[in-house]
């Protein structure tokens, strides 16, 4: 009786741990977009303290640069497009925010504005293919 209780208890617990991992890898990824309005030539932002914080930021959260650049974006319809449009994949909409929230947010603010006249960030859930 004892065994058996005992072999119940540690098959429930290993349930519970593979349940917790299947759904932790089932976590979409997260995309960051970000529309800026670049008011100086595409060296000076690359050089810019804002780039020279933001790139190594990215780096460090696990983030991959999937598409973007200067005047890459073409409007198919709607409003015109912005001088530059970064694409960044993050393992999940939650490591994303946790970025953005952790510096990123304030960096636009006080040396992305020395930069740019406009930024618009978008997050969207990607799909488990």
């Amino acid at each position: 009786m004892v065994r058996t209780t005992a072999i119940l208890t540690v098959g429930l617990l290993i349930g519970g741990g593979v349940v917790q991992v299947l759904h932790a890898q089932a976590k979409p990824p997260g995309y960051l977009i970000g529309e800026i309005a670049v008011t100086v030539d595409e060296a000076a932002y690359k050089d810019s303290e804002f780039m020279k914080q933001t790139m190594p930021s990215i780096q460090a959260a696990g983030a991959k640069y999937i598409a973007g650049g200067f005047n890459k974006a073409v409007a198919l319809s709607g409003a015109p497009v912005a001088n530059r449009y970064v694409v960044l994949q993050f393992d999940s909409v939650d490591k994303a925010k946790e970025w953005y929230s952790n510096g990123q947010a304030e960096r636009e603010k006080t040396l992305g504005s020395k930069v740019a006249s406009s930024f618009r960030i978008l997050l969207v859930d990607g799909v488990n293919q």
